[in-house]
């Protein structure tokens, strides 16, 4: 045998990791040099990550004009050719079909051991849904809730029947040719109706309509143990009938609605009135929406404000209206249109001015811009060039955002942004704005004024409102959504700005004057805080009559967010 080679070879082995005659003390050299090496990927990936959200957030328009749109876009038409698809292999009986195969999956759950029994949720993938929060589905048994369809128009009841996962833009399509419209219809076309039920919703016409729940006439539900229930405000199960609005999910499967429509006309008139002085606007907006009288002088179908400055607001008043000669039509809504709120903020110039916008139009006006939400986004989006080369791709799908949101990024978007609708009494309007100002700094506002009723005590998660704020000789009091939504004016100018202050204190100001936050966005309220300012003992009694307790998680769990906003907002405070 060759010695000299067999010793050659054996050098171009990696002797330490595979020589039996390696020592304890060569193994733990080699141990401590891969845990430097591994410290350094780490550090270096780390470093990597750094760089990329660096380029990332000062890059962010290149990567939303030459990526995000594109796949939006194409992503928006795989969900249609799959709506599409859906609908082709409809039958008749599917809805019932469907419905009894929900009730038979909540049955199975329900044989489970109870140590295998994980609470209930839907299996609805949470980059589907519109709320800024990711609820863990994952720690719980899924249960598939496949219903997209419209299933009954009664226009003598004047009611739709529509299954939970039709969305606004679906019922407009439907709803409009025929000449009606939903009683309350909010700006976004992927709003589901049945997210709207167990959430809640508003428009400019709920001074006289109320909040979205005030229009369900019914609502059928799967219960825990798997049994189907119609409830209504005046059979046997009123009192869930009232705890279902604002419980998100947390009492039971919707499975379909009833809903009021009304009779529409092909054009809303609507007349743009500019107003300096706070005081000023907030006055017109009490008169038009009927905060002192119950029934003022001038009462439009429609009503909202724009506030561009603590002094300089666009009040706008609408009516149904027939085609009127003398009036100039917009189609806000078309792609290469100004975007809604821009073309409202050129009136602080013009003066008062009123125009026809079709009705379809202008339920959809703010949707190409997410309200201004899009601007933060793309500063270029409303120039003319690119309204009319590439305006057909806004809005970036807000599923599309959701789907590519990484735990990282939720992390990081959370605390240089604000999505929050407040709603609080008009009669505070003035202190509204003088604490968003202070907190956020963020304009433009909006302001859609909405009846708040008064329905007793103990009549679900929405607390009576104060008796002062009630309107002479009814049973409501008028209030307001604050939407304050973008880019905080301090993250713009990287002043110090924490969000979790920022929250805290609002909530707190709008827990002091009776108002309550929309729950599709995040909360900073503790269980304790949250429980002040909701009202809980109808729903608590509901859950336990109907089986929810231990079959689905409580409303609290549902909607705070999966994240621990304390500690990521302070740690990635703007300093």
């Amino acid at each position: 045998m060759d010695v000299s080679n067999a010793r050659g070879r054996a050098k171009l082995l990696p002797t330490v990791k595979y020589s039996p005659q390696a020592s304890f003390e060569e193994g733990h050299v080699i141990a401590l040099r891969k845990h430097r090496e591994g410290s350094s990927f780490h550090r270096m990936m780390v470093h990597l990550k750094a760089r990329l959200i660096s380029w990332l957030e000062n890059n962010r328009e290149l990567v939303v004009a030459l990526f995000c749109l594109p796949a939006s876009f194409l992503f928006t038409v795989a969900l249609q050719l799959r709506a599409h698809l859906r609908r082709l292999v409809a039958r008749a009986d599917q809805h019932e079909r469907a419905v009894k195969e929900i009730q038979a999956r909540v049955q199975e759950w329900n044989k489970l051991p109870s140590r295998d029994r994980r609470l209930l949720c839907t299996s609805r993938p949470n980059w589907l849904s519109l709320s800024t929060t990711f609820f863990e589905k994952h720690l719980h048994h899924r249960v598939p809730i496949p219903l997209y369809d419209i299933l009954e128009l009664d226009e003598q009841a004047m009611t739709v029947r529509v299954e939970p996962m039709v969305t606004i833009g679906d019922i407009t399509e439907y709803l409009i040719p025929k000449g009606y419209s939903l009683a309350v219809t909010i700006e976004l076309v992927d709003a589901t109706l049945g997210g709207l039920a167990f959430g809640t919703g508003m428009s400019t016409h709920s001074h006289k309509a109320g909040l979205y729940h005030e229009t369900i006439t019914a609502y059928e539900v799967v219960l825990g143990d798997g049994s189907l229930v119609t409830a209504t405000a005046d059979n046997e199960h009123s009192d869930l009938f009232k705890a279902l609005p604002w419980s998100h999910g947390s009492l039971g499967f919707l499975v379909a609605l009833t809903l009021k429509i009304v009779k529409v006309k092909p054009f809303i008139k609507i007349k743009y009135t500019p107003v300096e002085g706070q005081k000023e606007y907030c006055n017109m907006l009490r008169e038009l929406s009927g905060t002192y009288e119950r029934e003022p002088k001038e009462f439009p179908d429609f009503l909202e404000a724009t506030i561009f400055s603590e002094n300089e607001a666009v009040v706008m008043s609408g009516d149904y209206c027939d085609r009127d000669p003398t009036a100039p039509v917009n189609h806000c809504s078309r792609w290469y249109k100004p975007w809604f709120y821009k073309h409202v903020q050129s009136f602080l110039k013009k003066g008062e001015s009123v125009e026809l916008i079709p009705l379809k139009d202008y339920l959809l006006r703010h949707n190409r811009a997410i309200f201004w939400v899009v601007e933060d986004m793309l500063s270029f989006g409303n120039d003319a060039l690119f309204r009319y080369l590439f305006g057909w791709l806004l809005p970036p799908k807000p599923a599309f955002l959701k789907f590519t949101t990484t735990p990282g990024v939720r992390a990081y978007t959370f605390t240089k942004q604000v999505f929050q609708d407040i709603v609080l009494p008009i009669s505070e309007l003035e202190r509204q704005i003088e604490m968003a100002t202070q907190l956020f700094d963020k304009f433009p506002l909006l302001v859609y004024p909405c009846k708040v009723i008064d329905r007793g005590p103990s009549s679900g998660q929405l607390k009576r409102p104060h008796s002062k704020y009630l309107v002479p000789g009814t049973n409501y009091a008028m209030y307001n959504d604050l939407g304050v939504y973008g880019v905080p004016g301090k993250v713009k100018e990287k002043k110090p700005y924490s969000p979790v202050t920022a929250m805290r204190k609002m909530e707190e100001f709008t827990r002091e004057v009776g108002g309550f936050s929309f729950l599709y966005a995040d909360i900073f309220m503790t269980r304790e805080e949250f429980e002040a300012m909701f009202d809980l003992s109808l729903y608590e009694r509901v859950r336990r009559k109907y089986g929810a307790e231990g079959a689905f998680p409580h409303l609290y769990v549902k909607v705070k967010p999966e994240i621990d906003v304390f500690a990521i907002g302070e740690e990635n405070a703007v300093q």
